[in-house]
């Protein structure tokens, strides 16, 4: 007797199509199928979860946007004007926006779900981001939101100023990439401001010596968002549900997720490949292939909502699309 796997894998082949024809959808839609145990899965609902924070690192100058901003695009995402509020509404994802840790205070707002951590990070320039106590409440808080609900799919965005250097500087630390590589623009540094911006993460990395675990590199150099985030796509793991991973900053959460608890990767699908020059060196570490490259470096989770169409149409092939038997076609000779 065939065991799933075999028996999956006859399945895609005996589709009106020649062997492999359908490339990643084939793949993707396999991966849908193992995750839920069922060679006839379901891809129907998904939620789209953006995790709002600031960072200290964001008043060195590394970012071509105030702080202040952080706390106005999350009014933008609770009113339903952001790119990710279209896109979403679009291709019938649910959306959440969660205060991960943003300055200012709460929103008093029914569109922003309160979790908050504190008034953004701390300067990891000269300390730590946060404490080791305050980055496993931001997993733990994540974890129950991804784990919630019963979508078959969680995408999961941010929003914060200054998350590029986070997500920078965790990667470097847990791929030992250099930071050269994994530095970019952001929201659109000029020459000079991208030389300080290498300058400033140098010397938040050189602060700490030594070989650093997730938890680790993220207290002393992620977002409350970055880890509320990697917490999340824990929960939807656990919870068998398909994770949308998105830019480059969710691209390290996932890392960190995957560190923490490898067999989390098993779920993750990369939505796309961002313009941000660190986050194909980040998806080259965890063995990925995104189904997107738009050039988009937006966040948000907008590469991830776009993504979920392609998700459900691989899910109906596998479902819907007829076999070489049952549609009287003559397979390959």
């Amino acid at each position: 007797m065939m065991d799933f796997d075999d028996r999956l894998q006859a399945k895609i082949d005996g589709k009106t199509k020649p062997l492999g024809a359908l490339g990643q959808i084939e793949i993707l839609a396999a991966k849908v199928a193992r995750l839920q145990k069922r060679l006839d899965p379901e891809m129907s609902r998904a939620r789209l979860v953006i995790f709002a924070g600031d960072h200290g690192i964001a008043r060195m100058g590394v970012s071509a946007y105030p702080v202040e901003v952080t706390r106005q695009m999350v009014l933008n995402f609770a009113s339903g004007g952001a790119a990710a509020n279209v896109f979403a509404r679009a291709n019938g994802l649910d959306l959440t926006v969660v205060n991960a840790g943003v300055v200012g205070g709460s929103f008093d707002h029914p569109e922003v779900r309160e979790a908050s951590m504190g008034e953004g990070t701390g300067n990891c320039v000269i300390g730590p981001a946060m404490s080791a106590a305050t980055c496993e409440k931001a997993l733990e808080t994540g974890y129950q939101i991804g784990a919630e609900g019963d979508w078959n799919a969680c995408a999961f965005g941010e929003m914060g100023i200054g998350n590029t250097s986070s997500a920078a500087l965790v990667a470097h630390r847990l791929t030992e990439a250099p930071l050269q590589a994994l530095v970019g623009r952001g929201t659109g540094l000029d020459d000079d401001g991208l030389i300080q911006k290498h300058d400033t993460l140098a010397r938040a990395s050189a602060r700490v010596s030594g070989q650093l675990g997730p938890m680790a590199a993220l207290a002393e150099f992620g977002g409350f968002e970055i880890a509320m985030m990697a917490g999340a796509m824990l929960g939807a793991a656990e919870a068998k549900r398909l994770v949308l991973v998105d830019g480059y900053i969710a691209t390290v959460a996932a890392l960190v997720a995957a560190r923490i608890t490898a067999s989390a990767r098993d779920a993750m699908v990369f939505c796309h490949l961002s313009g941000e020059p660190g986050h194909r060196v980040v998806l080259e570490t965890m063995g990925a292939k995104p189904l997107l490259q738009l050039d988009m470096r937006l966040g948000e989770g907008t590469g991830a909502a776009l993504a979920w169409p392609l998700v459900r149409a691989a899910v109906a092939m596998l479902n819907e699309m007829a076999s070489f038997d049952d549609a009287g076609v003559s397979g390959a000779s």
